[in-house]
């Protein structure tokens, strides 16, 4: 693709892996020069280098456990300001005009949650003004100033939802999510070694995939895009090959029924025991919980026989403690009884949109995992996708079985 991009406005997002030491942003330099003397204009979009974030995190951690969040978006919010700068200089070198900025020198506006901010708008002016000065444009990525006037961040993996932020705001012709893996495949190929790099996959599905552990996409990019029709090419960049293109509609007459199996250890079961079964309960749970931005995936009610009910959901890992709380403390108002918690599970999941017009799909699930005699503690379903809660001990095999019960390493990319 890149050899017939000429006189286009590409956007570039490069990830952490992408320019982890001198040596790579060198190479990245190198990459953006290729696509800028082919007349195009290039806004790239620079995360921090390597695992620089979690080095930041690490040092506010050992300075006070609980810091502001406030603190943490003026902290973590640098990483992707040294890649940039030293990005831009790479590029200098080489002889070629490029200039670095934060987020908010950009005119990135958000709202004023700390962290977890979402983008408003973006003022392009400046930006154009230097793609008309024939510039290489760098804009650090997951971070913009709220309409209070402070340094937010966008989550992690937020500089995937600047790039497409941008591409929307400049309507680009093309937005490139540069990442150290070639594509998106069936399953992780570190886990199934016949995985299949998939050449395209709907905005749905790529969703579906993002949110049930496949880590490739930021969530929230692939809604941006959805919305307003972007296109994005997920590619490596460290090589020439084509990657996946993730769109509207697939180019067959025809899509296979599943179209990729995926796996997520990183959360943990929460089970409320012998709560009462009246309106209201469950609501009053989950009410406090969306309060502190805790985010609830699959869950589970048992039915009632003497008025008493469990109510099971699944959190991330990083949340046990304060989903822990919440939930002790209003068992305890409502004369619940305990509290109970597993971290030792993974959640496997099929997806695919041709589920929508197949029927068979489920059974095929629970029958496969059965026959590789693995338990299955909850259930949850969609449109395109059934995520099943299995042991931690469990997962890949689980994995494996799925994708090669679906026929995933034969599929029409």
């Amino acid at each position: 693709m890149q050899s017939k991009l000429r006189n286009k406005l590409i956007i570039q997002k490069y990830g952490g892996s992408s320019v982890a030491n001198i040596e790579k942003i060198e190479g990245v330099a190198e990459r953006i020069i290729s696509y800028a003397k082919q007349g195009n204009r290039i806004v790239v979009v620079a995360s921090a280098m390597g695992d620089t974030t979690d080095a930041l995190v690490c040092l506010a951690k050992k300075i006070n456990p609980h810091p502001s969040e406030r603190e943490m978006d003026m902290l973590i919010s640098t990483g992707e300001q040294i890649s940039c700068s030293l990005l831009a200089m790479a590029i200098h070198k080489r002889g070629v005009g490029a200039i670095s900025f934060t987020g908010p020198q950009v005119g990135i506006v958000t709202d004023t949650y700390h962290t977890q901010a979402k983008i408003l708008k973006i003022e392009t002016d400046r930006i154009k003004k230097e793609l008309a000065n024939k510039m290489v444009v760098i804009v650090a990525g997951f971070q913009g100033v709220s309409t209070a006037l402070e340094i937010t961040t966008l989550g992690r993996g937020g500089s995937d939802l600047s790039a497409v932020a941008l591409a929307v705001s400049l309507k680009a012709d093309l937005c490139e999510i540069c990442t150290d893996v070639d594509g998106i495949y069936t399953a992780d190929p570190r886990i199934v070694k016949s995985a299949k790099k998939l050449k395209y996959i709907t905005f749905d599905e790529m969703l579906e995939l993002a949110s049930r552990g496949a880590q490739v996409m930021h969530t929230r990019a692939v809604e941006v895009a959805k919305k307003f029709n972007i296109p994005l090419s997920v590619r490596s960049t460290f090589s020439k090959k084509e990657g996946t293109i993730i769109m509207k509609k697939m180019p067959f007459i025809e899509e296979a029924v599943v179209r990729g199996v995926t796996l997520a250890g990183n959360e943990a079961k929460i089970t409320v025991c012998d709560l009462p079964d009246k309106p209201g309960i469950a609501a009053g749970i989950f009410n406090e919980l969306a309060k502190v931005g805790v985010n609830v995936d699959m869950i589970v009610q048992n039915v009632s026989h003497k008025k008493i009910t469990d109510i099971s959901f699944t959190v991330l890992k990083e949340d046990i403690s304060q989903t822990l709380k919440i939930a002790r403390a209003i068992a305890k108002r409502v004369g619940a009884g305990q509290v109970i918690f597993d971290e030792n599970i993974a959640k496997v999941s099929v997806v695919g949109v041709g589920m929508k017009s197949h029927s068979g799909v489920a059974a095929k699930t629970f029958s496969v995992l059965a026959k590789n005699k693995i338990n299955i503690d909850m259930i949850s379903t969609s449109e395109i996708s059934i995520s099943c809660v299995v042991k931690r001990e469990a997962g890949k095999r689980a994995l494996r079985a799925l994708h090669k019960e679906f026929k995933l390493d034969r599929i029409k990319s």
